[in-house]
């Protein structure tokens, strides 16, 4: 699976703020996609001591979600850490890991936003746009924008608003637990990405896609730990 677009990651922060202001008019924001039949969960970890990351990408049937497939890549991390700009950091390393995959997802949910973001162009776009995917940002915690508090019962939602704009919804996914943030990224609507999302709630507060993606690249973290404690390359 290869971008559609190809382009430059040796920014300095204030050319990627720019890139971002250019390509977030690349966002669509309507429902333009075929029937759902596969949904990949993506995430990222990095080992603090050597600046490396790992991604990974699991690929499952929709909605059954029974797994098809997994992938995951590695490499240093090139772009500093600046609020705002980390998908400059994680994009690159997500990339090589979709570029693996055999099966191509009809969807992708990433951990991260899309357009709730304070350039409207968080990791969900970047990614969605670059690989022209139907993408939705699924995060565990606000970014930006302001939201009523949903209603204590699973599936109660409220819309997160930004300067005006409802730029994504808050989703309980558990009775009496906290929300998680659904923004849409790519090819797909504010309304439709959170139903797209439900199919992929099975009980606990993260969809399982992208939970088990940060369980998929935390355990290839560990491992590239242990290795490197016991002097094996």
């Amino acid at each position: 699976m290869k971008p559609r677009f190809q382009t430059r990651w040796n920014l300095t922060p204030r050319e990627a703020m720019r890139f971002q202001e250019r390509w977030r008019e690349r966002v669509i924001l309507e429902d333009r996609f075929d029937p759902i039949r596969s949904v990949a969960g993506a995430d990222l970890a990095f080992d603090p001591e050597t600046e490396i990351a790992f991604a990974g990408v699991i690929v499952y049937r929709y909605p059954e979600l029974r797994e098809v497939e997994r992938r995951s890549a590695r490499r240093p991390l090139r772009f500093p850490y600046v609020p705002g700009l980390l998908s400059f950091r994680e994009t690159p390393v997500l990339l090589e890991a979709f570029a693996r995959l055999r099966a191509e997802p009809d969807l992708i949910l990433v951990d991260g936003h899309g357009r709730a973001h304070p350039r409207r162009f968080g990791i969900a776009c970047h990614l969605g746009v670059l690989l022209d995917k139907p993408t939705i940002g699924c995060a565990k915690a606000l970014l930006v924008g302001d939201y009523p508090e949903p209603a204590a019962h699973r599936g109660a939602t409220s819309p997160l608003i930004l300067d005006g704009e409802q730029v994504g919804t808050v989703l309980r996914t558990r009775d009496g637990v906290r929300p998680i943030f659904i923004t849409p990224g790519h090819r797909v609507s504010v309304r439709t990405a959170v139903e797209l999302i439900r199919p992929c709630l099975d009980g606990l507060r993260i969809p399982k896609p992208t939970r088990e993606a940060d369980h998929y690249v935390n355990a290839l973290r560990r491992e590239f730990q242990r290795r490197r404690a016991a002097g094996s390359p």
